[in-house]
């Protein structure tokens, strides 16, 4: 259930709104927005005589939810979540944010030469993997926490954040000091125990949609997450698998414009993963951006072809730049900025 708050309610009236919730046996959520403060009630809702809290003063409506994600859907903030970072970078609003880096950090050198590139382009978000979920096991699998320091340390020098996948619970602790925005991967879309972890973290998480996820599942599983309490969930679209072989994944564009009418978290676009293919990433990134994603996340490499992993899909430097020109137009055009 939902209980919108009129706009002139006191936290006196907010605050017996929400014991009555609370007795009637749900967990009670709250947010404020620019105009009133919603309470979100999770739980054993379906006998609650919601009557009975229409007429409490300072309700201004209640509503009964009937899909099964209750604080990702857009009831829960009808103006939509921005993520705000320490240095005031966002992601959500006007702003598209660029996130960029290698597939996998593999040493000093590249990881500086990459976070210059990311730098003077105009990112905020210098990505990159430590540990790496790889199908074949004698594939690279990343250099652990010592890559992570790396990375941090470029990405400091050049004022930007980072973000990289974290892949199972014991990693969390000895990750925090180094990331700014933990990423889910595909595979662990539905890891429930990450995920509730991750709840606690209260550090953003960029939750990637999984090889064959429904968006239904997508949204359940950032309701994992804001169950904990952490509400600054960014999605991401990064391809599905379907019947299709001409690229590695199937990008489906159309789940941007959807997401933003379901959800109020903020949708990013990884167009690297979503075709598996470099000369595919430009287009779909555009095409991304056009649609209403409120960043573009894509692997970028000095030396792209000799890229220790996803080598086919990594742009190479000045692909990446003549791109982030081409993005800021396609978003001045659709009234937003990058």
């Amino acid at each position: 259930m939902i209980v919108s708050m009129q706009e002139r309610a006191t936290e006196e009236q907010i605050y017996a709104v929400i014991e009555r919730m609370e007795e009637a046996g749900v967990d009670v959520h709250r947010t404020t927005g620019t105009v009133q403060t919603i309470l979100a009630g999770v739980g054993p809702t379906a006998n609650i005589d919601l009557s009975v809290f229409e007429v409490l003063p300072g309700v201004l409506n209640v509503l009964r939810i009937s899909s099964p994600y209750k604080l990702a859907g857009r009831a829960f903030r009808p103006e939509g979540t921005v993520v705000e970072f320490a240095n005031g970078v966002k992601i959500g609003g006007e702003h598209v944010a660029v996130m960029a880096g290698p597939c996998a950090i593999e040493n000093r050198e590249q990881i500086f030469t990459i976070a210059a590139c990311v730098k003077a382009a105009g990112g905020g978000f210098l990505r990159g993997g430590a540990f790496k979920p790889r199908s074949s096991p004698y594939a690279f699998q990343g250099l652990g926490i010592p890559g992570l320091q790396l990375m941090h340390e470029a990405a400091r020098e050049h004022s930007l954040l980072t973000v990289t996948e974290v892949m199972e619970i014991a990693q969390i602790e000895p990750m925090l000091p180094f990331t700014d925005l933990f990423q889910v991967g595909a595979r662990n879309m539905q890891n429930f125990n990450l995920l509730r972890e991750l709840g606690q973290a209260r550090k953003p998480v960029l939750l990637k949609r999984g090889i064959s996820a429904t968006l239904e599942e997508l949204l359940l599983s950032a309701e994992y997450i804001m169950a904990g309490g952490n509400y600054d969930i960014i999605l991401c679209e990064r391809g599905i698998r379907t019947y299709e072989t001409s690229t590695r994944n199937t990008m489906d564009i159309s789940a941007i414009p959807v997401l933003h009418k379901l959800s109020h978290l903020p949708v990013v676009a990884d167009p690297s993963h979503g075709t598996g293919r470099r000369d595919m990433v430009p287009p779909m990134a555009k095409a991304a951006v056009a649609a209403g994603a409120d960043g573009i996340l894509v692997e970028i490499h000095p030396n792209a072809d000799k890229a220790a992993s996803d080598a086919a899909q990594t742009l190479y430097l000045d692909q990446f730049e003549k791109l982030v020109g081409e993005l800021r137009v396609i978003a001045q055009a659709v009234g937003r900025t990058l």
